[in-house]
């Protein structure tokens, strides 16, 4: 053994099994997994076709965990990001149906209501702010009306009177022996409805990486099957009206292309390796890597929807490929290809190739159906005019840079909406940016003028507010959230408890943890002494008029923020 050096175990995936992640919850036994093994699904899955080094009793030991909910206890809110399924072993839940037109306030979910300042307030900010970073008022009590059991990790909130929220809004019943939230856990999406119990009930929860292997080793496809068709009955048409090119479609219509979609999975759900192209040392081609949904060249037979996941735009380029753009959740790729062809009566191929970055899931339309529901109903010359195609221009890639493409998609800043891009060229570090955003927050900055460059542009350390915002994983009040109106990802400080937990799990650091004082610069602390902290970040500062302030307060116009959703916006950026 080298000097300076120790010897420790290998680190394994179940070192810290689920159970054991949050203090207080019970331990899964073994007797608990042969009760598992005992009922359906569990038991109709083959145990000898599991992995000798992922066996099943394993997958329910190690990766599940007991939830032993009281009356109103609130499982999942619309909107978290989802990153486990849970399935009802007894009792049964409510599931908010989110077209009833009444929903559960923001403050009962443990959120804080959005609102703007008054014109005096944002003029007295100039005078009026503390002179102490971190400042925070504890006499000042929360608005919310969050009623929360338990402390630190096992916190969870609750309704008060399950009975009126029940009358004020539509509900649908899921009873014992149902999975829910499986979409979100595979899918790496938001919550699409918020889910409370009606009775006391013991709820299994199960992380995704554990559903993923019993979903790999589902011999007869009854479990996937299963998701596909829960997601097909309850989510589908929804995607797809939120889709622009579908919502002029009936109803009749519309059951058609449900019924006829077609769902895909490509790579490996839990790889990083897609995301780290950036800092190869050899010349291999990325795209050749990437598991590949659509090759240039072919046969168009189908528009192509993300349904979750990256997925990469690319076209032969010498003896190579060239990335031209990206696509995420609710875009489409061959809709250009499938305008020319109809119109053209002639099979135009595909002019560029589709692959998936890390795990991506589509769902693939017929063209014969988009010919039939979008390009027949609408005049051809709407479709491809300047002014009112924006349904469409947005499938069509924007030029940009290849190498600076492959930065972005590489180090996946494109899940960004609000990507803080600097041109450095133009940046004179005046700083006045900082001095703004300090402003806006009573003398607390949200982000640091510094963060990687290509070329000459930097994407700054701040919040992105990403479409797949991670940092909400396992905040255990939902003090960090999505503003359900614009998307915005908030920190409700009232609500926030300090675990650390969203800093941690945000892979840009764009979350600061900061040790909170009172109004004479006296520092918070617990009743052992430990200083008290709270997470800040930018939140876009939904309070000013105008929008964020840092933007607002560049001299020279080198700050933007740019929503990489939009092509168009992106392209104007980085080529003015």
């Amino acid at each position: 053994m080298e000097k300076g050096t120790a010897a420790i175990p290998r680190p394994k995936r179940w070192d810290i099994p689920f159970s054991q992640e949050r203090e207080g919850d019970r331990l899964v036994t073994d007797d608990d997994v042969n009760r598992l093994l005992g009922i359906s699904p569990f038991c109709d899955l083959d145990i000898a076709g599991f992995k000798r080094s992922l066996p099943l009793r394993g997958i329910l030991k190690n990766d599940t965990r007991f939830l032993d909910c009281e009356t109103g206890d609130i499982i999942v809110r619309e909107g978290d990001w989802g990153n486990s399924a849970f399935f009802i072993l007894s009792g049964s839940v409510r599931v908010e149906l989110v077209s009833s037109g009444s929903s559960l306030s923001p403050s009962i979910l443990g959120r804080g209501e959005s609102r703007k300042k008054s014109f005096f307030e944002v003029l007295s900010q100039l005078w009026s702010n503390h002179k102490e970073p971190e400042f925070r008022s504890t006499t000042t009590r929360s608005s919310s009306k969050t009623l929360s059991r338990g402390a630190g990790e096992n916190t969870r909130i609750y309704l008060e009177d399950v009975s009126a929220v029940l009358s004020e809004i539509q509900t649908a019943t899921i009873d014992a022996g149902q999975w829910f939230g499986e979409i979100a856990a595979l899918g790496r999406s938001p919550r699409v409805a918020t889910v409370f119990t009606d009775s006391p009930s013991e709820i299994l929860e199960i992380r995704w990486q554990g559903l993923r292997d019993i979903m790999r080793n589902d011999r007869d496809g009854s479990l996937k099957n299963y998701i596909e068709e829960v997601f097909r009955s309850r989510a589908l048409a929804s995607f797809l009206r939120n889709l622009p090119i579908f919502r002029h479609v009936s109803e009749e219509d519309m059951s058609e292309l449900v019924a006829r979609a077609e769902f895909e999975s490509f790579g490996n759900y839990d790889s990083a390796k897609p995301f780290s192209g950036s800092n190869k040392k050899d010349s291999r081609d990325l795209v050749e890597l990437e598991p590949i949904v659509a090759r240039e060249g072919d046969h168009n037979d189908s528009v192509i929807l993300v349904r979750s996941g990256l997925a990469r735009i690319a076209r032969r380029h010498y003896n190579g490929h060239r990335t031209l753009s990206y696509l995420m959740p609710g875009r489409a790729f061959g809709v250009p290809e499938a305008l020319q062809s109809w119109e053209t009566k002639s099979s135009v191929p595909l002019s560029s190739s589709l692959s998936a970055i890390g795990y991506l899931n589509v769902v693939k339309i017929p063209v014969t159906l988009i010919e039939r529901f979008v390009f027949q109903q609408r005049p051809t010359k709407k479709l491809l005019s300047s002014e009112a195609d924006e349904d469409f221009k947005k499938f069509t890639p924007k030029e940009i840079d290849g190498d600076l493409m492959d930065f972005l998609v590489d180090r996946r800043f494109v899940q960004g909406t609000a990507t803080m891009i600097i041109d450095m060229d133009r940046c004179t570090r005046c700083d006045d940016c900082v001095r703004a955003c300090a402003t806006a927050h009573d003398n607390n900055p949200r982000f640091i003028r510094q963060g990687p460059t290509h070329s000459h542009f930097m994407i700054a350390t701040s919040c992105m507010h990403c479409i797949d915002p991670v940092c909400m994983i396992e905040c255990p009040t939902g003090a960090i959230h999505r503003n359900l109106e614009h998307g915005e990802v908030e920190i409700n400080d009232p609500t926030c408890i300090g675990c650390m937990r969203c800093a941690n799990n945000c892979p840009y650091n764009a979350i600061s943890m900061a040790e909170i004082r009172d109004a004479n610069g006296n520092f918070y602390v617990d009743e052992q002494s430990r200083p008290l902290m709270k997470a800040t970040k930018c939140d876009l500062c939904l309070e000013q008029w105008g929008g964020p302030a840092c933007q607002r307060a560049c001299p020279h116009d080198a700050l933007t923020r740019v929503d990489m959703r939009d092509m168009i916006g992106l392209g104007e950026v980085l080529n003015r």
